[in-house]
């Protein structure tokens, strides 16, 4: 071992002992005063502040800090060595050094923003700009209280060259599990830059595959909550991710960055819960084997495909428009009379909607013009000349008062929507012309929808849309931020929905156009979306540097895009080698024997995680049932699975994006599978980035064009030795 090194290491082992007694006498202090109780609210608060300091002495027992910065502030004339961790620790004894600083503090962010250099570096601190002097940027890797490395990434004094990422390489090199896992250690310049952004912004996030943006989401929310802690809560943040097993493999990063109680949701749970409808949703499936698991080509996605139509602009004014027509006739045409001989003018009631409770929504409006009728139908009463006419007239009253109120609007947003698409019987209050902009295709399919009492997730925004027009939007319902995974699979109108529940447009919306397999619901273009905010509230970065896998996979899925989808941006690898991409033909062996051998083949390579995409779920059922039957313990994922449970797995390739394996296997890779079109390209493009370290991919025809290569450091052809 260098002497230098050597030296580095032997000082920061005696650093850890010291900082290891320090934490554990701190809490061996706070775990001897007895918890608090009682109801006396100053012992509360005490007992509150105790209990935070107990838990992030907890988080620091294992792992107290992962890097040191060497800074001299301008003026100071020496430098201090700065210790960074997950969790922030106070020394016993107060001075103006913290024993480690959280990774979110303002001085923390010189160890993500320095990337070396002699000049002058500078945070950004509650009192103004900081400047000054880096001399030294060292990684270090704790487990279970033990120094088990030390990496300079720059060192002033040294004359020996800082390689930046070394260390990263070092850690991306590490085997995957079932989850995701925090980025604190190695979180990049360009994604602290997203991390730390304003709050009260839009951010839209193209980031490539395997650029870390999910992980970057995850950290903002942690950043948000310590840097906005006066105006913020977890309770009021959520995350909409593509599905339920999608939250279950990110749900580790959250609490192992101290957060906890931010609502993870899918956009469909989320909204149904919010609707409190009894109507089921109809099985997604149905959606995705339209379109992924026909024979044949695509079906064309054109702007009157349903799920297009119905996630655009347009359709959400059509809606806003129906209900202003429907408000303008929604006081019945008629005077009310509650027993002959006693009336009560419209004009007087149409005054009560138009003008006194105007300021309310229209559900709201309804129920307090009823309550008005009901008072003055009281003091009618008041006036019966005799019991006998009394009771009499009351109960006419109670009838009368029942039909009348069944002839205004029942303002409930499926029988809205069912009104607007004529699906029930009887005259609709939404006049023709305010419809006809709705395709005729969409209308037909929609009506006959919903006459069966079927509701489609592309369904949802719009009627979580007319319960807004007609209910508004609680209080207790507005978010204080957003974070949308996959946004290239939602729509317009679901980001200008989620912006009436969100305060201060503070979203953070993050995806990849060349991931947008479901193109007949989601977006084309990020114009699409930022065009819904002024400039002022919304911005925009690109992550082109992928982390995840070897510069082999990543130049091979480039290519792919280059070639088959003509469009997109192309990831920047990190300088991470590994195995050529492998090309495999079926052979002799055939099909299911040939894959199997695959999956054999590297299981025995100790890789944790391998997985064989399919094009279809149809295909993954058969081949699962295949491998089973032959003593292969493998995984099914399909469209219902709830937990991803790592280990080895076999799934359609549609199913597998938001997901990382450390090897992967490509199934039928060939022409029939996979045609010419750009959207069959990006499918194939999705499956291949979601390997770390290797990717074979297996045909038995002629493969695609976008994915026969001539480079030979790239791709390997046949069986490996």
């Amino acid at each position: 071992m260098d002497d230098t090194i050597q030296s580095a290491y032997q000082e920061e082992e005696q650093r850890l002992k010291d900082t290891m007694k320090e934490v554990e006498q701190q809490l061996a202090k706070l775990q001897s005063v007895p918890v608090y109780t009682g109801h006396d609210f100053t012992e509360q608060v005490l007992e509150a502040g105790r209990e935070e300091r107990r838990q992030r002495l907890f988080k620091s027992v294992k792992e107290p800090y992962f890097g040191r910065l060497d800074f001299e502030e301008l003026g100071t004339g020496s430098s201090k060595p700065l210790y960074i961790g997950k969790v922030g620790v106070d020394r016993e004894e107060y001075t103006d050094q913290p024993l480690v600083i959280d990774w979110r503090a303002p001085v923390a962010s010189l160890f993500y923003s320095f990337t070396g250099g002699d000049g002058p570096a500078e945070y950004e601190s509650p009192e103004g700009i900081i400047e000054g002097l880096v001399y030294l940027k060292r990684n270090i890797v704790i487990r279970q209280q033990i120094l088990e490395r030390v990496a300079d990434t720059y060192n002033r004094d040294s004359d020996q060259p800082a390689v930046s990422d070394e260390f990263l390489v070092y850690r991306l090199g590490e085997n995957k599990d079932n989850k995701l896992r925090d980025i604190v250690s190695t979180i990049q310049a360009e994604q602290d830059r997203i991390i730390r952004a304003a709050r009260n912004t839009a951010l839209i996030i193209q980031g490539v595959a395997g650029s870390g943006k999910t992980t970057v989401a995850l950290h903002r929310l942690a950043f948000l909550l310590y840097q906005y802690k006066e105006q913020v809560s977890a309770e009021k943040m959520i995350i909409f991710a593509p599905n339920n097993m999608f939250l279950d493999y990110i749900s580790n990063v959250l609490p192992e960055l101290g957060v906890g109680d931010i609502q993870q949701s899918t956009f469909s749970d989320w909204a149904m819960n919010l609707l409190d409808m009894e109507l089921r949703l109809a099985d997604p499936a149905e959606t995705l084997s339209y379109w992924f698991e026909g024979e044949g080509e695509l079906p064309e996605i054109t702007e009157e495909v349903p799920g297009r139509f119905k996630g655009s602009i347009a359709f959400m004014e059509i809606l806003r428009d129906c209900v202003k027509r429907m408000e303008i006739s929604s006081v019945p045409d008629m005077d009310f009379s509650p027993w002959d001989g006693a009336v009560l003018a419209r004009a007087e009631i149409v005054k009560w909607f138009k003008e006194e409770y105007k300021p309310y929504p229209l559900a709201k409006r309804k129920e307090r013009v009823m309550a008005r009728v009901h008072r003055w139908i009281e003091m009618e009463l008041k006036k019966a000349p005799s019991a006998t006419v009394l009771k009499e007239w009351k109960k006419k009253a109670s009838a009368r008062e029942k039909s009348y109120g069944n002839k205004w609007p029942k303002y409930e947003p499926l029988t809205l929507y069912k009104q607007i698409f004529k699906a029930v019987k009887g005259a609709s209050p939404i006049p023709e012309e305010a419809v006809s902009q709705i395709p005729k295709s969409v209308f037909k399919s929609t009506a006959l929808d919903l006459k069966n009492n079927v509701i489609r997730e592309e369904d949802l925004p719009a009627l979580v849309y007319l319960h807004v027009l007609v209910h508004e939007v609680d209080g207790n319902q507005r978010f204080d931020h957003v974070v949308i995974d996959e946004a290239q699979d939602f729509s317009p109108f679901h980001i200008a929905l989620l912006d009436l529940f969100v305060k201060g447009h503070s979203f953070t919306i993050l995806g990849d156009l060349s991931q947008g397999i479901h193109a007949y619901r989601g977006v084309h273009q990020w114009e699409e979306m930022s065009s819904l905010f002024a400039a002022e509230y919304n911005d925009y970065f690109a992550l082109t540097r992928s982390y995840r896998s070897t510069m082999e996979v990543i130049e091979f899925a480039n290519t792919i895009l280059e070639k088959g989808v003509q469009s997109g941006i192309t990831a920047v690898p990190v300088f991470r080698s590994g195995d050529g991409v492998r090309l495999i033909d079926y052979g002799q062996e055939g099909r299911e024997a040939s894959l199997k051998k695959a999956m054999e083949t590297l299981i025995d390579k100790d890789y944790r995680t391998v997985s064989i995409l399919t094009r279809s779920l149809r295909d993954a059922k058969a081949l699962h049932e295949r491998l089973s039957s032959e003593g292969l313990e493998v995984n099914l994922i399909d469209d219902g699975k709830k937990q991803y449970e790592g280990g080895y797995s076999v799934l359609p390739v549609y199913l597998s994006k938001g997901l990382e394996f450390d090897a992967v296997i490509v199934a039928d890779a060939d022409q029939a599978h996979y045609g010419s079109s750009a959207w069959d390209a990006k499918l194939l493009y999705v499956g291949c980035t979601r390997a770390l370290h290797e990717l074979w991919l297996m045909n038995g025809e002629e493969r695609p064009d976008y994915v026969e290569q001539d480079n030979d450091e790239v791709v390997v052809k046949g069986w490996p030795e």
